[in-house]
């Protein structure tokens, strides 16, 4: 088999307005297409970063909650790649969203950064290498 690439990211949410609102206006995706499906309750939507399809948001009606500590099996976080973490970081506190404190990757050498969408999935903004 020869992998090309990673296609996209299935994103699943409590609050649908709410997490569009966080990738759209917090992280800067673009909406490619916006599809409510009545039988199901739910939205389907595909999200682009520099016009490359990477998340598709899922919202369905009472979805148990993630646990993001402690730490379990399944996807860990979501990793962006930035010129600077701390001009990313910076921004996306400007816009009401908290991060943990810059840390420097210990294999790499390169600063990383943790903020959390509005389910608490962890997302990672990581030093362009």
């Amino acid at each position: 088999m020869k992998l090309n690439r990673v296609h996209h990211v299935a994103v699943l949410c409590s609050d649908y307005e709410k997490s569009l609102a966080f990738y759209r206006d917090v992280l800067g995706l673009e909406v490619l297409s916006e599809h409510y499906r009545a039988e199901r309750q739910s939205y389907k939507t595909d999200l682009a970063l520099n016009g490359e399809f990477v998340v598709e948001l899922f919202s369905f009606p009472d979805p148990p909650k993630r646990v993001t500590n402690p730490e379990a099996t399944g996807l860990r976080h979501l990793a962006f790649e930035v010129d600077d973490v701390d001009a990313a970081m910076k921004e996306v506190v400007q816009k009401g969203v908290p991060c943990e404190k810059v840390r420097i990757d210990p294999l790499s050498g390169k600063k990383f950064v943790f903020c959390f969408d509005p389910d608490d999935l962890p997302i990672e903004f990581y030093e362009k290498a």
